[in-house]
């Protein structure tokens, strides 16, 4: 047993347990700012400094060992971190840090403005559909440059120059715009400044809001349900669907539907597919279409696997094309007057909606994406007591979902959500085996081989990209050991997307998949085919799973990117 002494108090610590992982475990207040706990140490910010056996010495990187004597809070280490708070707050507007981790860092420390450095005027890029980068606002911290490189791998951004010139920016000082960047928007995820954040799509949803002549119709990703209620101060894992709902009627949208509705269409059309490629011949292993950053990280890094990709659109571009065809012709509504509204877990979705191949109903199929902490704002900017919400149903004809459905947002669930509809299919028969565990977890790469209808389907998942990276290395060398494969761009699926709340860590994002099992289990349909608005749908509108309607609406190609 280790113990160690914090302000003359005695703590037991655990292996490999730094001295401000046992601060914090032991709700000991230590400021810190380049710290995650999901990343490598980076000891830049040098906030998080405290006294060890007479010594300053940074927490977030020192062991903590048997027989250290600490002291967290002294004047000497209250005029540091003054100090170092000063440094970073050199030549910057304390006012634009409302809101982040580094306000609250600063003021809890009692910085609110600094003695050093002229006033920054550095070019804001904003050209990018999804964020915006701002380097007035930048620390140097380096957790941006960690995920993107060392997560993520797609090195859309790094450290150029020396010394006081030092900035964070994309290579050869462009726009993310015009680099190899996925628009995940890891970064802005980890941002503890708002450098980086996601484009403001609120202002252009109340204005649509508040045009009498709009119908302003709302889809929420699977992955919402289960993070929303952290912007309005619940805890991780909070399972508030139906106050949600509640939620965006108060906020004026005219529909509120769910983008369930179309995850569960995209297993049915995907699934589809799959079979086709496995008794034609076609091309495999098949992957999944579901995630728009993954997508162009494939069209950037991995165009050859362009065959493998399915043809299928995500949910939320299946939903937004249905909305304006078959949705507004059932309700007698004119399209051109629809403002189709999203609210994602993810910053990619604002690139995706701008893809020229999204248009096939003869219009934007989504006009607006909101991530999950603009939602968040927008329900706070109008003084809506959430947690004191009524709970409300989504409205009918695509608002009804599965179990399936609602496990999208989790690592694997959209492999499982598959297998479950596959399965039936195949065997031309209802099965009672509905869970398929294997495919569940945080593991980054995961594999499964399961027995259908005579035939062995083996199947992987991976998330974040630098696992995707392992695994299509992998399948170049092993072209025929898979027949489908989920990837997912960030860690721990649509729930870890770079639109979540923050903090998001691997911790939370555990118990928000926790919740959208938990969905899954108290719905009365468990899988995607037996959803009776996509039966409906398909009876009076589409005909059938792959037919040439179903091609023109919910279906979609890719083109290579270069990498530079």
């Amino acid at each position: 047993m280790t113990m160690i002494k914090i302000n003359g108090t005695g703590y037991e610590t655990k292996a490999g347990e730094t001295i401000l992982e046992t601060c914090l475990r032991n709700n000991i207040d230590v400021p810190y700012l380049c710290y995650h706990p999901d990343m490598q140490k980076q000891t830049r910010c040098r906030i998080c400094i405290v006294e060890v056996n007479g010594k300053i010495q940074t927490s977030c990187n020192t062991l903590a060992t048997d027989g250290m004597d600490i002291l967290t809070d002294t004047e000497e280490i209250k005029k540091l971190r003054r100090m170092n708070m000063e440094l970073m707050l050199a030549g910057k507007d304390f006012s634009s840090y409302k809101g982040t981790r580094f306000a609250e860092v600063a003021e809890s420390v009692g910085v609110t403005t600094s003695r050093f450095g002229k006033n920054s005027n550095k070019k804001i890029d904003e050209d990018s559909p999804a964020l915006i980068r701002d380097n007035n606002k930048c620390i140097l911290c380096g957790r941006c440059v960690q995920k993107c490189q060392n997560v993520q791998t797609v090195n859309a951004i790094g450290f150029t120059n020396r010394g006081h010139a030092t900035e964070v920016t994309p290579y050869f000082n462009r726009s993310l715009n015009d680099v190899a960047c996925v628009q995940c928007g890891q970064c802005s995820l980890v941002c503890p400044t708002g450098a980086i954040k996601e484009q403001d799509n609120i202002t252009g949803v109340m204005q649509a809001i508040a045009d009498p002549e709009k119908i302003v119709l709302v889809q929420t990703a699977p992955s919402i349900r289960a993070a929303i209620g952290e912007t309005q101060g619940m805890e991780p894992g909070s399972l508030v669907t139906k106050k949600m709902v509640s939620a965006l009627r108060k906020l004026g949208f005219d529909r509120v539907l769910d983008t369930d509705f179309s995850a569960d269409l995209t297993i049915v059309e995907e699934g589809t597919e799959l079979i086709s490629r496995i008794r034609n011949n076609g091309v495999l292993p098949m992957m999944t279409s579901c995630c728009p950053g993954w997508i162009k990280f494939m069209e950037h890094f991995y165009p050859d696997f362009m065959p493998n990709v399915s043809t299928c659109k995500s949910p939320q571009q299946m939903f937004g094309a249905l909305v304006k065809t078959y949705y507004a012709e059932k309700n007698n509504m004119d399209p051109s007057k629809i403002v189709s509204v999203s609210v994602m877990p993810c910053t990619a979705k604002k690139f995706e909606i701008r893809r020229p191949e999204m248009r096939d109903s003869g219009y934007a199929d989504v006009d607006h994406v909101l991530t999950t902490r603009e939602l968040g704002d927008m329900v706070k900017s109008r003084g809506i007591d959430f947690q004191g919400l009524d709970e409300q149903d989504f409205d009918p004809l695509m608002g009804q979902s599965t179990g399936a459905a609602a496990i999208f947002g989790a690592t694997g669930g959209v492999m499982e959500a598959a297998l479950r509809t596959a399965a039936d299919i195949l065997e031309g028969k209802e099965l009672e085996s509905i869970e398929y565990q294997a495919v569940r977890g945080m593991d980054g790469i995961k594999e499964a081989e399961v027995e259908i209808a005579g035939m062995k389907l083996k199947v992987a998942v991976a998330h974040g990209l630098g696992n995707a990276r392992k695994l299509f290395e992998h399948i170049r060398k092993n072209p025929a050991e898979y027949h489908f494969i989920e990837i997912m761009c960030c860690p721990g699926g649509c729930s870890g997307g770079g639109g979540q709340p923050i903090p998001t860590t691997n911790e939370i994002i555990k118990k928000r998949n926790e919740a959208l099992y938990r969905e899954d289990q108290g719905l009365p349909f468990r899988k995607s085919h037996k959803n009776p608005e996509i039966i409906r749908l398909y009876d009076e509108y589409i005909g059938s799973a792959n037919s040439e309607k179903a091609h023109h609406l919910l279906h979609t190609g890719y083109s290579k990117k270069n990498q530079f």
